[in-house]
């Protein structure tokens, strides 16, 4: 009752009670140094008008100092050192005021000075010291072993911090000012504190989880190593594997000083993490080469990929900015968000919004020739294998004529470069998604040997090519939309079962940013056709990645060995078109580039003139629902491509229901 009333209290109200118990407490200290310098009655005569002055001297000083603005019940080190410089401004005050007064009254000595302004340091700084951990709820010290034992709802969980350092110390204040969490001791692998108190932790090694979790009780891990490597924390999240815990991370540094995050996130275990894929630094001649200073556009802009584009673009300060995406909705949220990121760290950079499909040529041209764009990323496409499986003509008309339009488009209107985000599944594809895709890099590879072409809208002329084609194929990126990663985590939290299509899957993965930033060297680098492999590192089973998360959400996998397990995991069968295994290279090899994380791959295409009757006739099948030839022409145009199944659109197929 007496903790609410306080909290309750108005803001001079609780500054009024701050003064009052100041002024007795002074008053405490001067009663205690006299008394201790072996005061008589004739001193304590003398010493009166202390009582007067030293209130009347050190209140407006610890007014001035700010020594009432800080909250109790998150005062710390730098409230204290406050204290400490007020207490002894008002000290040497007193002391400088006190020696005329020696004909009247008892001179101040030097001695008594120091015992009052070491009182008062004890006596102030100690009640604060005191309200805080009452008011945290932690205001008394005991148990085993020096851990801090407090007044906590039986609903608060307790943790472990993995990592004594100073990361790990901010989080623990942290943890104590919150509500949720009971820190209960220190991880770490330094053999210098292992077994000491921190904090009033104990620092076990990460060799004592078990006695750890049975001696405190923990239910959870969280990470607080922000600078440790991805291979680092891999290991360390394979040690925690074999326990009951569940694991979860605090943001690095470098996020918290940037302001994306509160420093009271806690956040499930990155999963590329997981993969202990450490990320090469970028080469930033690379990175500005085609964006500084440019007009650069964005197709796709409010997607998984084209979003990490826009956001790494921006900071590398091209003159204007053009988020062009079909999806409203999507197009908002970048757009939103790149304009706060642009006002936050005072970015010149003119952020145009255009709604618009890569199907509407005259859209694409207008927005081109409007901007002076110099440079294009295309990362507008349908890329849902089961979904495109059964939507052709649209996969078709997005991912091929799409693409089309705007290489047309920038040819037209002198764009110098063009950047286009291909995929693996475009190697020997058993997809129409991937089929598309691969026609795509081949219609950009095509259009790049051409010096000229015929304009589309202009019959008769036409143009000279100066753009400089790249494409850009990589796997799979952790994350994005569609990816198992957050369907694996939804079906955690429901309890399970996690659905994987077959236990001998694989897919290579990369993080969201590593991807984009890679995608942007890329296209730094190509001379024109250019097919650059990013390098993926080792292709990664679903079903073990399934595991992983299984076991560091804190439950255990149900199968044959652990019939008892919480999560199930179930095979569903493999998708239409969707392969186990997926390549990045068709030819036979792929040549070194100065980046060691960029290949240029040798790719075989077919020159313009043969692959251009070929894409019109492709439109006419679609335009004639005829998919039979649809999947001739595209097994004979796209080399690999061996569809496992009959291919159909649901559109024209389904029968209508009456």
């Amino acid at each position: 009752m007496i903790k609410k009333r306080l909290l309750r209290m108005e803001r001079s109200q609780k500054r009024a009670v701050q003064i009052l118990s100041d002024f007795i407490l002074i008053c405490c200290s001067l009663t205690i140094a006299i008394w201790v310098q072996g005061g008589s009655g004739s001193q304590w005569a003398g010493y009166q008008w202390l009582y007067i002055a030293t209130p009347l001297i050190s209140i407006p000083v610890f007014v001035r100092v700010g020594m009432y603005r800080a909250v109790m019940r998150y005062f710390g080190n730098q409230a204290l050192l406050t204290i400490v410089k007020a207490v002894s401004i008002s000290a040497a005050i007193v002391w400088l005021l006190g020696n005329p007064f020696q004909t009247r009254w008892q001179p101040v000595a030097v001695q008594l000075i120091l015992l009052i302004w070491m009182l008062n340091i004890v006596f102030i700084g100690g009640l604060r010291l005191m309200m805080r951990h009452y008011f945290m709820g932690d205001w008394y010290f005991g148990g085993e072993k020096g851990t801090l034992i407090g007044h906590y709802p039986g609903t608060r969980r307790p943790v472990a911090i993995y990592g004594a350092g100073a990361a790990g110390n901010q989080l623990l204040n942290a943890l104590r000012m919150g509500r949720d969490m009971k820190p209960v001791a220190f991880i770490d692998d330094d053999p210098g504190i292992i077994g000491r108190v921190i904090g009033g932790l104990t620092v076990y090694s990460s060799k004592d989880i078990d006695r750890l979790v049975s001696e405190t009780g923990a239910a959870q891990v969280l990470l607080a190593i922000p600078s440790a490597s991805r291979s680092r924390r891999r290991e360390i999240l394979e040690s925690l594997e074999a326990f009951s815990v569940h694991v979860r991370t605090v943001p690095g540094f470098m996020d918290l000083a940037n302001g994306r995050v509160k420093v009271s996130d806690i956040q499930e275990v990155d999963v590329a993490d997981l993969l202990g894929r450490d990320a090469v630094p970028a080469d930033e001649s690379l990175l500005s080469r085609c964006i500084e200073g440019r007009a650069v556009m964005v197709t796709g802009a409010g997607g998984s990929i084209g979003s990490e584009l826009c956001r790494q673009i921006l900071v590398l300060t091209p003159k204007t900015l053009v988020l062009f995406e079909h999806s409203e909705y999507n197009l908002y949220a970048i757009f939103e968000e790149l304009r706060e990121l642009a006002e936050r760290h005072s970015l010149n950079v003119n952020i145009v919004p255009v709604l618009g499909s890569i199907r509407q040529y005259n859209r694409l041209n207008i927005a081109l020739a409007r901007w002076r764009v110099n440079t294009v990323y295309h990362a507008a496409a349908y890329k849902h294998v089961p979904l495109v499986e059964q939507n052709i003509s649209e996969g078709i008309l997005n991912n091929v004529v799409g693409t089309l339009n705007l290489a047309r488009s920038a040819i037209a209107n002198g764009v110098s470069d063009f950047v286009l985000v291909s995929t693996d599944k475009a190697v020997r594809p058993t997809n129409v998604m991937g089929a598309t895709k691969r026609l795509a890099e081949m219609i950009l590879q095509a259009l790049s040997k051409e010096s000229s072409l015929q304009s589309p809208d202009k019959p008769g002329a036409s143009q000279i090519n100066r753009t400089r084609f790249t494409m850009v194929r990589f796997g799979n990126v952790l994350g994005s939309s569609g990816s198992v990663i957050p369907r694996f985590r939804e079906q955690i939290l429901r309890g399970g079962p996690i659905t994987v299509t077959h236990p001998k899957i694989t897919r290579y993965f990369m993080t969201i940013p590593e991807a984009a930033q890679l995608v942007i060297q890329a296209g730094s680098m190509g001379h024109g056709g250019d097919v650059f492999l990013l390098d993926m590192g080792e292709p990664v089973r679903i079903l073990e990645l399934a595991k992983k998360m299984v076991h560091l959400s804190g439950v255990t996998v149900r199968d044959e060995d652990s019939p008892a397990g919480d999560i199930g995991i179930e095979f569903s069968g493999l998708r239409p078109g969707e392969k186990l295994y997926e390549e990045l290279l068709i030819g036979v090899g792929s040549e070194a580039t100065d980046h060691p994380m960029i290949m240029r791959a040798n790719e075989e295409f077919l020159p313009w003139a043969e692959l251009n009757p070929v894409i019109e006739r492709l439109l006419a099948y679609v335009g004639d629902d005829d998919y039979a030839e649809v999947r001739k022409l595209l097994r004979d145009t796209v080399q690999g491509y061996v569809p496992e199944k009959e291919i159909v659109d649901l559109v024209y197929t389904q029968k209508s229901v009456s």
